[in-house]
């Protein structure tokens, strides 16, 4: 069923647009409002899959009720009602975020096929919210430990801006989780999320991959090939255990960094490139300055906010929600019935050295779950999680 608001201070037009939505389909549910005041209170107090606001009203005019829709449900679209007069200003609130404006007095077929199309889009609307929504869920930070709550705020914060952000932490404890969400936290939500595994990537490699190349650069270069920074534009690239990075490749990074371009392996030519930097290491990376592994400069430049990810020992609080989510997680991916874990189940986990952190906890939690008990007990633990 789909709701719609029609607001429209004419009495007579308002009747007409109501009964012609009304009959056109059962499933438009369709209610009304006299001015722009009324309008926008039921549009506070309720959800609608439409609004059809005449522009011209007593109280508050249609533009005003748009803009204050706007703000508190963006997702809501509007069609404007406009009389002949008002043709300028109904162009104008399309560039307000109006879906469509119609003519007094309504055309039939132009107005239902308006409305039909403006309620496809909020369907269109409504089901991208959602997958992004889940798409969240899979980098969603486990914890209400004070060491986690800093990092969540310190995301809050940062993410809205394109301050770059170097991410430190042993490995296994989410370095890649914190990268993702400052992502989707971000206005480059939209745009690619590019990730780069610098310890996985040959150094002889590492250029060609972060900046492409153009053929003949060498042996293997058959073809022009775009790079990750190019790939990553209008959007942020990661540039994972960055402290396993070539001495020419960080060079190379770092120019990106201060003048926005790069240049593809065997050519000189620029290419602009619009592109959010965060990056991770699990090194002390000033110790590798010292040592000649790690420019200055570049450190400089990535490190303008710095977030440590504490180890698994650190926040042994958030042991219990970690083990919680994995079990309701590896459940649904094995295709098994839930598990529950007994208290002195947990209080042995919350005890245990997790030197490999929370990938090594998920992997203890997998196999208690396929080979423990209905509720995974102590005697379980001790059987199966030092294993």
């Amino acid at each position: 069923m789909s709701k719609i608001l029609v607001i429209e201070d004419e009495a007579a037009i308002r009747r007409v647009l109501v009964k012609i939505l009304s009959e056109e389909s059962d499933s438009y549910s369709v209610e009304e409002a006299e001015d722009g005041l009324k309008g926008l209170e039921t549009i506070k107090n309720n959800d609608y899959d439409l609004v059809l606001c005449d522009i011209k009203m007593p109280k508050m005019d249609g533009v005003e009720v748009l803009e204050a829709a706007r703000k508190i449900k963006p997702e809501i679209p509007f069609i404007m009602i406009s009389g002949h007069g008002d043709l300028d200003t109904a162009v104008n609130t399309m560039r307000l975020g109006a879906f469509d404006y119609i003519s007094k007095p309504p055309d039939l077929n132009r107005l239902l096929t308006t409305v039909r199309n403006a309620l496809d889009r909020k369907v269109l609307v409504v089901e991208n919210k959602n997958l992004k929504k889940k798409v969240s869920k899979n980098y969603e930070m486990i914890g209400e430990s004070n060491e986690i709550n800093i990092i969540k705020e310190i995301i809050e914060k940062v993410a809205p801006t394109d301050a770059r952000v170097l991410i430190t932490g042993s490995n296994g404890t989410g370095k890649e989780l914190v990268a993702h969400w400052l992502h989707e936290k971000s206005a480059r939500s939209s745009s690619p999320f590019i990730e780069v595994n610098c310890a996985a990537i040959p150094s002889e490699l590492i250029e060609s991959e972060l900046f492409g190349h153009v053929k003949g650069a060498f042996t293997s270069a058959v073809k022009d090939r775009a790079g990750k920074f190019e790939a990553a534009n209008k959007g942020t690239i990661f540039l994972d255990e960055i402290g396993d990075m070539s001495l020419s490749a960080q060079a190379k990074v770092l120019r990106a960094l201060q003048e926005s371009k790069i240049s593809r392996v065997g050519t000189d030519k620029d290419i602009k490139v619009d592109v959010r930097v965060v990056a991770a290491t699990n090194k002390d990376l000033k110790k590798e300055i010292e040592e000649g592994n790690f420019r200055e400069d570049l450190y400089h430049r990535l490190a303008v906010i710095l977030i440590q990810v504490p180890s698994l020992n650190d926040r042994r609080d958030d042991i219990p929600l970690l083990i919680e989510h994995f079990s309701k997680k590896i459940a649904e991916e094995q295709g098994m019935a839930g598990k529950t874990f007994s208290s002195k189940a947990i209080d042995l986990l919350k005890a245990y050295d997790w030197t490999g952190n929370i990938r090594e906890l998920r992997n203890v939690v997998e196999r208690l779950i396929i080979l423990g008990g209905q509720q995974v007990s102590e005697d379980d633990v001790k059987l199966f999680a030092s294993k």
